[in-house]
């Protein structure tokens, strides 16, 4: 596990520990999390049935999760193109490092809404992502 130290990565381990205990709530078998490569890291690697689940998550800390779904600073907009080039790259070494044939999968975004004073959280979930 790394050591995180920042509170923005603080607020993103958080995230993706919340996001692990909703898929594994939804039926998902976690098989990896921060599967990293110098070109890039998958955050968290599932599988629920047949289909192998690679999925961002995204953290964000709020005043108050009434307003969580507004149109203004989306962390989904943070899916540049070279982000989801690097996770493709990640993604293709994972299935080629783990002899995954004809495995269908793909791409999941969580979006971890947090309200760090009401010790409270929403998850937006995104499926599958186009790379």
């Amino acid at each position: 596990m790394k050591n995180f130290t920042s509170n923005t990565q603080k607020i993103g381990e958080l995230g993706e520990g919340l996001a692990c205990n909703y898929l594994v709530e939804l039926g998902f078998i976690i098989l990896e999390r921060n599967y990293t490569r110098k070109w890039g890291e998958i955050d968290i690697i599932a599988q629920k049935g047949e289909i192998l689940y690679f999925v961002e998550v995204k953290s964000k800390s709020v005043s108050n999760l009434d307003f969580v779904f507004d149109q203004t600073n989306r962390p989904e907009d943070n899916m540049h193109p070279w982000k989801l080039k690097r996770l493709s790259r990640t993604i293709q070494t994972y299935l080629i490092h783990k002899r995954i044939g004809n495995t269908p999968w793909q791409l999941d975004l969580l979006i971890v809404y947090l309200d760090l004073e009401q010790r409270k959280a929403r998850i937006k979930k995104i499926e599958n992502v186009i790379l």
